[in-house]
């Protein structure tokens, strides 16, 4: 599936920069942040802040770019279907 990008500040209190990931019909299905580099857990990654339909749940994963944020929303979209 083909996600479409929009980056946005999140007001987090720390790492605002993010990302709007839209999936089919251009419904909002994911709000990414990004890791500062100070982050203690996961510096410099990108978070799963929030997700919508079947990237709802209690696990918010990191990952190391957005490349792996995308296979990952791809994945979890397809099996949701």
């Amino acid at each position: 599936m083909s996600l479409t990008l929009q980056p946005v500040r999140v007001a987090t209190g720390s790492d605002e920069e993010g990302m709007l990931v839209f999936g089919k019909g251009q419904r909002l299905v994911a709000v990414l942040t990004h890791l500062s580099e100070r982050n203690e857990i996961a510096p410099g990654q990108w978070y799963l802040e929030a997700g919508f339909g079947p990237l709802e749940g209690p696990s918010h994963p990191t990952f190391v770019d957005l490349e792996a944020a995308q296979a990952w929303i791809n994945q979890r979209l397809a099996k949701g279907r």
